[in-house]
């Protein structure tokens, strides 16, 4: 369940690389620099395609066009980490803290990459070190990703204050309503499992996960009427999910 939790909590932050892709009209660069720019943000979008082959070329061009673009760093080192190449995602995400060393995106993605690497307190640091910065527009990226490590290091008290202070930065950020649900659930506090999932619902779409966890709460609860429309959303909308499964073995 912990390993789940903090796989759900990568799609988080570890792919914030819009922030990379400065916008070129605006700029007055001399040509290498743009030419750098161009190449990071083909990159990017090869990455989200999942054409790593073509990204990393395009994003080694940017560095070798502008080797202390830390943007390009950081994009590179979320792919190499993608690829499994830890030793050289950690190469680059070093060099990217060091020439922007503010930049709370960065270490938002290196604190998700050392999390996975079982480095708990330097993770944690590096999430403390995103939130450093008192105009960062998105802290409860960074909070909910360091309530998912801790979850993951089994420090449930921790990482209950980070999911608060996730919500505390904004109240409708569904992934830390989620864990909030979950995490009330296991320690038996169904109502407020039920409160939270219910604020979920209103900001954010059905997934397996959700609509399981709804059913099970409402077992608790002895609510057969709840239980049995979480059960029809989860039939109806993903019938071969994992979750599904479990659903039909537990009848």
């Amino acid at each position: 369940m912990r390993q789940k939790w903090l796989g759900m909590g990568c799609l988080l932050g570890l792919m914030l690389l819009s922030a990379c892709s400065r916008n070129i009209e605006e700029n007055n660069h001399p040509p290498g620099e743009e030419a750098a720019e161009i190449n990071l943000q083909l990159g990017v979008e090869y990455m989200r395609r999942g054409r790593n082959d073509i990204a990393l070329n395009r994003l080694t061009k940017a560095l070798k066009l502008d080797d202390n673009y830390a943007d390009a760093h950081n994009a590179i080192a979320v792919l190499y980490e993608r690829l499994g190449l830890n030793a050289d995602a950690e190469q680059h995400y070093q060099r990217a803290t060091a020439l922007k060393p503010n930049d709370s995106d960065i270490y938002n993605n290196y604190g998700q990459f050392l999390c996975k690497q079982k480095h708990w307190e330097e993770a944690n640091q590096a999430f403390l070190k995103a939130l450093e910065n008192p105009v960062y527009q998105t802290p409860e990226i960074p909070y909910t990703n360091a309530g998912l490590c801790a979850l993951h290091n089994n420090n449930i008290s921790q990482a209950e204050t980070y999911f608060r202070q996730a919500l505390q930065s904004n109240s409708k950020f569904a992934s830390a309503l989620y864990q909030m649900a979950q995490l009330n659930y296991e320690q038996k506090h169904y109502q407020t499992a039920r409160d939270y999932l219910t604020r979920y619902e209103s900001v954010a779409q059905d997934t397996p996960e959700t609509l399981w966890l709804g059913i099970r709460i409402a077992r608790e609860l002895n609510k057969p009427e709840v239980e049995a429309n979480y059960v029809h959303r989860l039939r109806r909308n993903f019938p071969d999910a994992v979750q599904t499964q479990l659903l039909n073995r537990s009848e």
